[in-house]
């Protein structure tokens, strides 16, 4: 049976003290909505939609980065969650599969989590909720269990007795029931208690009336923290890198020291990849296999290929594509530049808007001078060439395949194949000046001290 998704994310997020819609704080450099909508895909949903409320413009904006294909829908008053659901049936009136609810501000659930809900409901519940244990309540609303060990219930905190503040089986928000069904359900839900919403949960106690079964599938209490504070996002961060460090060392990375290692949401690493300390991946890397990243690098939209060497203190910036078995040492930062297979570029380095061929050499301290202050232009270095020491090479400006530029060169016109360019002042030298001129120097520096005292 077909899965569509339904993402709500109106919600203002008042204590997070932001400007920003709680949805799109970033969370392994991505906004917390992405996540969920990477789920959705992840899972082939047939349909996702995404409820948008407050923010709503950059909501919408955020969520189509994510998925062009994504739908949307508005909630334009904050009615609860059976209402924020509920916007979305005029536009899915016609479907007739499952219908999944995620929040967007709920992150850590997993596919297996998703799949075992779709399990569930295979086995003949009509809603199922995912449900975790913990020992502290907190305000979340309680799971309550039938003699059939089924769900007959979900209470929220604010409207539960005693007795059911004690159940230790706490609701994450997350259920799966057919869209039809789903939708019939809502149009009974009231909003007679203690916050006078429109609750989704209440649809679990009238299938319950209608004699249809509902079912409880539990995960980790980790997958099904909201980010509702900074607070939580901070616990939501350490928990996203966690996950992300053991599946690369599960896929085959090294890492030396795996608690300084930062992974985006999208970041891809390959087999026999060393990872040294103290490296940042941002949105947008790939790092082919028997690639080593050197400690304190720095990688946002980046592609290294297969045996390339990257730092340490290294800067791969957007655009940057490097080539196998190529090197971009210490303090060097490329940005929108192809480096080609086995280039080096190993010290103190600039390379902006720029392709180096293949095997070519830049000395240290090397620069592409890429802006005019209005625009940017390239430069390109041809195959082999070898670039000196302290060299600027002042763009579009092209060196050719096999040529030398000697140290200290400012280059502002093209460089033939296999030509040899100086571009520096001729060197002078006078014999004996050093000394009269420090002698000179020490004598009126004498008088000055001279005259103050």
């Amino acid at each position: 049976m077909e899965t569509a998704v339904i993402i709500l994310a109106a919600g203002q997020g008042s204590r997070m003290q932001s400007d920003l819609p709680k949805v799109l704080h970033r969370l392994g450099d991505a906004p917390l909505l992405a996540h969920a909508q990477r789920l959705a895909l992840s899972i082939d949903a047939a349909r996702r939609v995404v409820v948008t409320g407050h923010g709503g413009d950059a909501v919408a904006a955020a969520a189509h980065d994510a998925d062009a294909d994504v739908e949307l829908v508005e909630q334009a008053e904050q009615k609860g969650t059976a209402h924020a659901v509920d916007q979305a049936r005029d536009l899915l009136g016609g479907f007739d599969g499952d219908l999944l609810v995620l929040y967007g501000d709920t992150p850590l659930i997993t596919e297996a989590t998703v799949a075992a809900m779709q399990s569930r409901r295979a086995d003949g519940d009509a809603v199922v909720v995912l449900g975790f244990e913990a020992d502290d309540p907190g305000g979340y609303g309680r799971l309550i269990r039938g003699a059939d060990g089924g769900l007959d219930a979900i209470i929220e905190a604010k409207d539960a007795t005693p007795d059911q503040r004690a159940v230790r089986l706490f609701n994450s928000g997350v259920l799966l029931a057919p869209a039809k069904l789903l939708f019939d359900l809502i149009s009974e839900v009231g909003n007679e208690n203690a916050s006078g919403e429109y609750y989704l949960t209440d649809i679990v106690a009238l299938a319950r009336a209608r004699d249809l079964p509902c079912g409880i599938v539990t995960c980790p209490e980790a997958e099904t923290l909201g980010v509702n504070s900074r607070a939580d996002l901070a616990r939501a961060e350490a928990a996203f890198q966690a996950r992300a460090r053991a599946e690369a060392l599960e896929n085959g990375v090294t890492m030396t020291d795996p608690d300084t290692v930062y992974f985006a949401l999208d970041t891809v690493i390959g087999r026999d990849v060393v990872l040294e300390p103290n490296i940042q991946f941002l949105s947008g890397v790939t790092v082919e296999s028997g690639a080593t990243i050197r400690a304190f690098s720095h990688l946002e939209g980046a592609h290294v290929s297969d045996g390339a060497v990257i730092g340490p203190f290294a800067r791969l910036r957007p655009g940057a594509e490097i080539g196998g078995g190529a090197k971009v040492g210490n303090f060097v930062e490329v940005k929108n530049a192809e480096v080609a297979q086995g280039a080096k570029l190993n010290h103190l380095s600039y390379v902006g808007d720029a392709s180096v061929g293949e095997e070519a050499n830049l000395g240290a301290g090397t620069i592409t001078c890429n802006y005019d202050g209005v625009s940017k232009h390239r430069t390109e270095i041809g195959d082999r060439a070898f670039v000196g020491s302290n060299s600027s090479l002042v763009a579009p400006v092209r060196v050719g395949a096999g040529a030398l530029v000697a140290s200290g060169s400012v280059i502002t016109t093209d460089v033939p194949d296999e030509a040899l360019s100086l571009a520096r002042a001729r060197q002078v030298n006078k014999p004996g000046l050093a000394t009269r001129l420090f002698q000179k120097l020490r004598a009126d520096k004498a008088r000055r001290d001279a005259g103050e005292t």
